[in-house]
């Protein structure tokens, strides 16, 4: 039996590139599925301020939101709040590196109040969603 040496490179390449290829996708998604899996839905709203920003999220009667730094890694007091009018705001507050939150509320037809901070930074957004 006598073997083809090119066409054993040929697959041997192919199959390296394959590889390649899938390992690269693999380091890409988790950043990408871990930013899909924080809030559920679609976003609605982006509140930036000074030092950080709020995302929120709505899908059907919920809405969901999470603050994350401009710059993440050191433990600094965090917070969001969000609150549907008429209840009591639902918070998320300590020291984080990469985000607090997410806090999820039901919120029906209401408007909701969504608060968010990063070490002295804040934001807050009156009565949205309406």
């Amino acid at each position: 039996m006598t073997v083809d040496m090119g066409a054993l490179r040929r697959r041997v390449a192919l199959g390296m590139a394959v590889l390649t290829a899938s390992g690269l996708l693999a380091l890409a998604a988790p950043g990408t599925a871990e930013a899909e899996a924080v809030c559920p839905g679609r976003e609605v709203a982006t509140l930036p301020f000074s030092t950080g920003t709020v995302h929120v999220f709505r899908r059907g009667d919920y809405v969901c939101a999470y603050t994350v730094p401009e710059s993440p890694g050191t433990k600094r007091p965090m917070s969001v709040s969000v609150q549907a009018r008429g209840n009591r705001p639902v918070v998320d507050k300590g020291r984080y590196t990469r985000r607090a939150g997410p806090v999820t509320v039901h919120a029906g037809h209401r408007c909701v109040r969504i608060k968010g901070s990063v070490d002295g930074g804040s934001v807050s957004s009156g009565w949205i969603l309406c």
